[in-house]
């Protein structure tokens, strides 16, 4: 099955000011990113950016980008306008690739896209945990499944709570535990992306601060394809910034 890879891109970044301009081996950050993307067998890569700078550097390196409006409130909101700016079949599905993730498995991206199916309209990732101070860090997103591997509920909190392990200690999980780790790799039908911006915010959302529990709030499923071991961190920090960049230097 084919797909579109869409990749938000904004040059505006708190911890790391013009990010995705940010060179990596003598090209910007989100133009490897896109290079990633192009090895998954991807049909179409888009760059979605709100600004001319990104845009630029796309066209010189022969990458497609389009301009979005500035104020959309998530990155969701930017490739939905994409998707629906290029007149995509509804039936497409999208990968939302985020831009810092130089170093993504183009395996990873395919393997989401493949799980998009009649009656499953969204799917992410996510991989098992090994370290318990994971499972009990509110920073680490957990997620737990039903039988068909579709998400019943995503938190920061350590979910499933094993009770009684746990009422005897914290210090190790339980044996045969295999918490999972939520990775931040979405992909969707393009006929929900263009409905997803309409949905109405959700308490459950608000309260964790997880965008993808709207979804989960209204009714749609989301599928979870599982992978054995946590993909390579993302670029958020100037420390993120020189690891990867020692990745390109080697």
């Amino acid at each position: 099955m084919g797909f579109t890879v869409i990749i938000p891109a904004r040059l505006a970044s708190t911890r790391l000011p013009n990010k995705p301009l940010a060179d990596l081996g003598g090209k910007p950050m989100v133009v490897r990113v896109a290079e990633r993307a192009r090895a998954s067998g991807a049909a179409r890569i888009i760059v979605a950016t709100d600004h001319p700078d990104i845009l630029a550097a796309c066209a010189a390196h022969g990458v497609e980008a389009v301009m979005t409006r500035a104020d959309h409130p998530s990155g969701t909101d930017r490739i939905a306008e994409v998707a629906h700016k290029l007149g995509l079949a509804l039936d497409e599905v999208v990968v939302n690739l985020q831009g810092d993730e130089p170093l993504i498995d183009p395996a990873l991206l395919a393997a989401c896209a493949a799980r998009i199916a009649d009656g499953v309209p969204m799917a992410t990732v996510a991989h098992p945990i090994s370290d318990v101070a994971e499972v009990f860090n509110p920073n680490v997103v957990k997620v737990v499944l039903d039988k068909a591997g579709r998400a019943l509920y995503f938190s920061r909190a350590s979910i499933p709570w094993h009770r009684d392990a746990f009422a005897a200690t914290r210090d190790a999980l339980p044996a045969g535990a295999a918490p999972l780790r939520h990775v931040g790799l979405y992909a969707y039908s393009n006929a929900f992306l263009q409905a997803y911006p309409a949905l109405e915010s959700s308490p459950l959302e608000t309260i964790e601060a997880l965008e993808q529990l709207r979804v989960l709030w209204h009714g749609h499923p989301i599928a979870v394809h599982i992978t054995d071991s946590a993909p390579p961190a993302g670029v958020d920090t100037p420390e993120d910034l020189e690891r990867v960049r020692r990745h390109y230097a080697a």
